[in-house]
């Protein structure tokens, strides 16, 4: 009985204790114990750059510049993935940063149109998004970085018809518009200046209107076949969302021995390196170049700013361009502007930004 009344003491001694020092930290122990939802602040720099794939060249100097930049501008730690158009993966990859204790995320998302639930699980977590290339709808994304995507096809058009009343000395024949991933919001903004384009000269005949998944330049060359086919060859002008999608024309085109940009207009849009290329060979005629470093230098300062001031408005801390309608808020929009690339300015556009090598686009075959 005494050794019994002498243990439950001891019992009650040690509660004491592990009750004082409790109440002492405040429970952190537990916390450490079972885990905290709200996401420990560490007192550095954390920003993640979440792209929507590596599949096309671009998107390494993307990666390059924003990492560097976000480095000099006093980020801790980025954190760098992509998704290969994948919007699951792109999901899993994103909740990965917020557990990874990212203080802002800069997404260039696969789905534009689903993305928002990403953008709330941030939210929720306390983090702020950076919108970065394509529009997130309907959500209350806290900034879009982009490049004037509303005037992609616009360029393109313009070109397309001064290509048609020098070639063929009228603005008459048939048009093929590659689009990328269906309902991205990119490509309805780059799709819409060249419908405004066929719309304006009734001698343009839109035979071919097509989206592609994944931005693929093998479904882009499927199309430009059937296209070939269906009309016995008899197409003027191909204008593609982006370079991959044109590349893929090209391809089919040269199979036909029409790649030659004074019989076809083939448009694209990047600038990347095997596009210029095919200017610099006459098999391509112009390319839109959105000049990728000052994007994402742009982004990069952006997300750092919003790192160090998360308590301020958007607007208090970065100068904005626009508003745009996501469906839900008119999104703080900041732009950088592009430029046309045909054969004659590929030394003084491309070249002089540092783009690309002379020597890697006038490489002998």
């Amino acid at each position: 009985m005494k050794k019994l009344s002498i243990l439950l003491v001891v019992i009650l001694l040690v509660s004491s204790i592990s009750m004082a020092a409790f109440a002492q930290d405040g429970g952190g122990w537990l916390d450490n114990l079972l885990g905290d939802n709200e996401k420990e602040d560490d007192g550095l720099i954390k920003v993640g750059f979440l792209l929507k794939t590596m599949q096309e060249e671009r998107y390494i100097k993307d990666r390059d510049a924003f990492i560097e930049k976000a480095e000099e501008l006093g980020a801790d730690e980025v954190i760098f993935d992509s998704a290969n158009n994948d919007e699951n993966l792109q999901l899993s990859k994103f909740e990965n940063m917020l557990t990874q204790g990212a203080d802002v995320i800069v997404l260039q998302p696969v789905n534009t149109g689903t993305s928002s639930n990403m953008v709330k699980m941030a939210h929720d977590s306390g983090v702020a998004v950076v919108n970065y290339d394509s529009l997130i709808m309907n959500s209350d994304v806290d900034v879009f970085l982009t490049q004037n995507s509303w005037a992609v096809g616009e360029l393109q058009g313009e070109a397309m018809v001064k290509w048609f009343k020098e070639n063929r000395g009228e603005v008459k024949g048939n048009v093929v518009l590659l689009r990328g991933q269906p309902g991205d919001s990119n490509a309805n903004a780059f799709s819409q200046g060249v419908l405004d384009t066929v719309e304006e000269y009734e001698g343009l005949n839109l035979v071919v209107d097509q989206s592609h998944e994944g931005w693929s330049p093998d479904l882009a060359m499927a199309t430009t076949e059937n296209a070939l086919t269906k009309y016995d060859n008899n197409i003027d002008a191909v204008v593609a969302n982006n370079s991959g999608l044109a590349s893929g024309a090209v391809r089919a085109l040269e199979a036909q021995n029409m790649a030659d940009s004074d019989q076809v207009f083939v448009a694209g849009s990047d600038a990347d390196l095997l596009n210029i290329r095919y200017i610099a060979q006459g098999k391509q005629t112009v390319e839109i170049f959105k000049k990728i470093k000052p994007l994402a230098y742009k982004a990069a300062e952006v997300a750092v700013t919003l790192a160090k001031n998360s308590d301020k408005p958007i607007e208090e801390i970065v100068n904005i361009d626009r508003y745009v309608d996501n469906g839900q808020i008119e999104v703080p929009t900041v732009i950088t502007e592009i430029v046309v690339v045909n054969q004659d300015n590929i030394m003084d556009t491309v070249v002089a930004d540092g783009y690309h090598e002379a020597t890697e686009i006038f490489e002998e075959e």
